[in-house]
């Protein structure tokens, strides 16, 4: 009787191996003395029974123990004898096949890998949905309400989202045993197909809803109002649960989500929580100073004080008066940006008085002035 090989020695690995680097090894000498790569080769089909043998003992943790104590007097009993722990005497190539049917399904693409086995459909929850909603500036400035109109699935209200006729219910595909798939083996090499009588579901519906065609939801028109909250800003997104998609199959609704999309406004810009607008004044209101009354987005009136000697583009802050804030109470300012109307015609008086001033104060230009010598055009 020839002497056992040590099963560390067999796999090429050593005593303190982990099981990643025993199960490693093992793939290797399976995809390289496997019968359907060797055929006709006794040699290594005996190596490759040889590896299993040593794997099946190395991969248990308990049979591992016993074996770096005892050696193969510990194990023999339990493999069964013979010069490769049992394998090469007690076991098939059919036993070594299902044995380590997830190395071999790794390694040869096969069905060893086991999928639960399913009796009926499995609740799944329905898909989240996004829509794109735009509205105004001064909508973002104040709030608005919105009703939002889109097609999206309901649960079937015939059946109650089983998807099957009333008094019946779906069953367990008996082609696959409910696991959805169909393995074959071929020779040595083991392979999986998705089953053709369920489609891969693992069961069927023998009598499905006439309404739902056993899908368990239908599409529907849907619309609500949603209330836009004021202060929100370009590409918020607001989350409306339970307005996606219904399960399937009972399933969880999914949720909506609104983007929002601020439009431009033509006179009014956001900056931060701020609101920004221009107001025009004549050279004598920059000069002198005084108050205006200027118009809000939301059409509210708010009456600003310009100093005296208002350089041009000299930003004046009105308080509390631009977006709220997305927290606390608080708002941004309203942030005025004073700019000198110029006209293009003047009368004859008009003109007459600025040519006197321009004299006055000379064509010098002062790089240093809000106004650049505004006035210079007119004269001459």
């Amino acid at each position: 009787m020839s002497q056992k090989r040590d099963y560390y020695e067999i796999l090429g690995v050593s005593k303190s191996a982990s099981q990643a680097e025993i199960k490693s090894a093992y793939r290797k000498l399976a995809l390289k003395h496997h019968p359907d790569r060797n055929p006709n080769n006794k040699a290594a089909e005996e190596k490759f029974k040889e590896a299993a043998g040593a794997y099946e003992v190395l991969s248990d943790a308990k049979k591992r123990k016993t074996y770096d104590q005892f050696g193969h007097a510990g194990v023999e009993g339990g493999m069964g004898g013979g010069g490769t722990g049992g394998f090469g005497q007690g076991m098939s190539m059919d036993d070594i096949l299902s044995n380590f049917g997830d190395i071999f399904g790794d390694i040869f693409g096969g069905g060893g890998s086991r999928r639960r086995s399913q009796s009926g459909p499995e609740p799944k929850r329905g898909h989240d949905l996004s829509k794109e909603i735009s509205i105004s500036l001064k909508e973002a400035f104040t709030g608005s309400k919105q009703e939002i109109k889109y097609y999206h699935f309901f649960s079937c209200d015939a059946c109650n989202g089983k998807g099957t006729a009333k008094g019946t219910k779906a069953e367990q595909c008996a082609g696959c045993n409910g696991t959805g798939q169909i393995n074959r083996r071929q020779g040595f090499f083991m392979y999986s197909q998705t089953c053709s009588a369920c489609g891969g579901q693992g069961y069927i519906i023998p009598s499905p809803c006439s309404r739902c065609s056993g899908q368990s939801r239908v599409q529907k028109f849907d619309k609500f109002s949603i209330t836009i909250p004021s202060g929100i800003f370009d590409g918020a997104e607001l989350r409306v649960s339970g307005k996606g998609d219904a399960g399937v199959y009972g399933g969880p609704t999914g949720d909506l989500f609104l983007r929002i999309r601020v439009m431009p406004d033509k006179k009014f810009k956001r900056v931060g929580d701020d609101l920004q607008c221009t107001v025009m004044l004549t050279y004598p209101q920059l000069v002198f100073g005084g108050h205006v009354e200027i118009e809000n987005i939301d059409n509210t009136k708010e009456t600003i004080k310009i100093p005296k000697g208002c350089p041009v583009g000299e930003p004046i802050i009105v308080a509390g008066k631009g977006f709220k804030k997305r927290r606390g109470a608080s708002r941004g300012n309203l942030v005025v940006i004073p700019q000198c109307h110029i006209p293009k015609k003047l009368d004859a008086e008009t003109k007459k008085i600025l040519e006197q001033y321009g004299k006055k104060i000379g064509d010098k230009v002062d790089t240093t002035s809000g106004i650049v010598g505004f006035f210079k055009k007119f004269l001459g």
